[in-house]
C-alpha cells in the first residue's frame, strides 16, 4: 500500500484547532489507515493507505470537521512529492527554519502572490502546488501580508525533510 503524509491545516497544541496527536492517530487508525503515525504536534500524519488521494484527503478531512465541529483542510503528498519540494526549494541557501513552504490542494494559481507586501524583506515562490517563502528575521517577527497562504498550510523545511525521511522509511527498500 502506498504511504501518504497528511499535512492538516489549522491543528496546533492549544487554542482553536486543538487535537492531541494520540487523537489524530487514532481517528486515522479508525478510518482504516495502517502503519499510523504522527510527526510533532502540529497536525502531520503519516500512514498507509490503498485508497485514491482525493478520497482519502475527503475521507480524513470530515472526520477531523466531526471532531473539531470544522474541517481543518487536508493536504496529502507522497514520499516522492516531498522529496520534489524539498528539490524544488528556490531558498535552499537560506537557514532552513526561515523557509516556510506552504501546502495547497492544487496549484494556487497565477494570482496566488498579489496582495504580496513584505516589509521585512520576505521573498516568495510558487512552484506547483507549494507557496515557499523566506523569512529573514523569522516568521514570528515578520509583517508579511500574503493572502493566498490562509487557504494552505505552512511547514519549515527543516519539518518537510523530517517528514519525508519519516515516509521514505515507512516506503521501505
Amino acid at each position: 500500500m502506498p504511504v501518504f503524509v497528511a499535512l492538516l491545516r489549522a491543528i496546533n497544541v492549544g487554542g482553536t484547532g486543538k487535537l492531541p496527536m494520540a487523537e489524530l492517530k487514532a481517528l486515522a487508525e479508525g478510518l482504516g489507515f495502517a502503519e499510523v503515525s504522527t510527526y510533532i504536534q502540529s497536525g502531520n500524519l503519516i500512514f498507509r493507505d490503498g485508497g485514491d488521494p482525493a478520497e482519502i484527503a475527503a475521507r480524513l478531512n470530515a472526520a477531523l470537521g466531526d471532531r473539531l465541529g470544522k474541517a481543518p483542510g487536508v493536504f496529502l503528498r507522497t514520499p516522492v512529492e516531498l522529496r520534489a519540494v524539498l528539490d524544488g526549494n528556490p531558498f535552499a541557501a537560506m537557514a532552513p527554519e526561515r523557509v516556510l513552504v506552504s501546502f495547497f490542494g492544487k496549484p494556487p494559481g497565477d494570482d496566488a502572490l498579489h496582495g504580496f507586501l513584505a516589509p521585512d524583506g520576505e521573498e516568495a515562490v510558487v512552484r506547483g502546488r507549494e507557496i515557499y517563502v523566506h523569512y529573514p528575521i523569522g516568521s514570528g517577527r515578520s509583517k508579511i501580508r500574503l493572502p493566498a497562504l490562509k487557504a494552505g498550510t505552512a511547514r519549515n523545511i527543516n519539518t518537510v525533510a523530517r517528514l519525508a525521511e519519516l515516509a521514505t522509511g515507512l516506503e521501505g527498500p
